[in-house]
């Protein structure tokens, strides 16, 4: 037999408050009502869930193992009476958004402070994730947006093209790659580069678009994003070669850049359910972050 709601509330009150009084209090009900429905709840599972000592009740290991996924039911419950509170006070409920590391850095953060600007009263959840990980919480849903810094093709999931940017050299102010206008791969052969994992479908953008050296290029160091890159840079740590949308709005103070030629374009794309409809706040979350990218540099010049 499977507990309902009304058993997994009553077992977590015991376990919360270690006694059947404490549970009867908690729940506004009688203790005779509490100790029949835990004695049924014990029958029907066949499981004996508590041993009583001395007027109180010491869990069992199996109420123990019961009690972890009991919690994760209690919070859902909760969720979904918050939600239901927010709708009927005229609230519009929530969003969950995932991001690639280089938008997620700043553009994503910008878009969701416009959208929480006109709508307060929606709950968002934003995260950052691998490329392969956004994408599963597509696929599942539990996410309802994620915006990647490059291109997307999987057919798990509706992926749309936001925005065209390009890959940037950067490098610490007063570097000598400072006097050049644009950076050609042969420019960074004198320098040791702070690269990515080569299996990673960054470190392949990468390393494809620095193959037409002449000589190898030298990877000293290896961060696993382009924020993680452009902190060792800003530190002096080296040179690296990251996409303009993680240079927004100088978010790096110490961080000169210049494209790099020839030029390897970035598309960020807008992934969501191949199977559902974006919902009215999805909606209006995009067309804040089309918005701001409406201002972003074409070109990518800017930074």
């Amino acid at each position: 037999m499977a507990m309902n709601l009304r058993q997994i509330e009553m077992f977590r009150a015991v376990m919360a408050t270690g006694s059947i009084s404490g549970a009867a209090r908690l729940l506004s009900v009688s203790q005779p009502a509490i100790s029949r429905l835990l004695s049924y709840t014990e029958d029907r599972l066949g499981l004996t869930l508590f041993e009583r000592v001395k007027g109180r009740v010491q869990p069992t290991p199996e109420a123990r193992m019961l009690f972890a996924e009991v919690e994760q039911v209690h919070q859902g419950v909760t969720r979904v009476n918050e939600l239901a509170d927010e709708l009927r006070r005229g609230g519009a409920g929530s969003i969950r958004l995932v991001a690639s590391p280089s938008v997620g850095h700043m553009l994503v953060p910008k878009a969701v402070a416009r959208f929480r600007h006109a709508h307060p009263e929606v709950r968002v959840e934003f995260e950052i994730l691998t490329l392969s990980e956004l994408i599963a919480r597509i696929a599942s849903h539990r996410a309802d947006l994620a915006v990647t810094s490059m291109a997307v093709d999987d057919p798990t999931v509706k992926a749309v093209q936001i925005a065209e940017g390009r890959l940037r050299v950067i490098f610490p102010a007063g570097h000598p790659l400072e006097a050049k206008r644009v950076v050609k791969p042969v420019d960074l052969v004198p320098y040791p580069i702070i690269g990515y994992g080569s299996q990673t479908p960054y470190g392949v953008v990468v390393g494809r678009a620095l193959g037409g050296a002449p000589q190898p290029i030298r990877f000293n160091a290896q961060v696993r994003f382009t924020p993680n890159a452009c902190c060792l840079v800003q530190a002096g740590g080296g040179v690296a070669v990251v996409d303009d949308f993680v240079l927004m709005d100088d978010a790096w103070p110490n961080i000169r850049s210049r494209p790099l030629v020839p030029k390897t374009a970035t598309r960020p794309h807008l992934l969501s359910s191949r199977v559902e409809p974006l919902s009215r706040i999805a909606r209006r979350f995009v067309a804040d972050l089309q918005s701001l990218l409406k201002a972003f540099p074409e070109d990518g010049e800017a930074g």
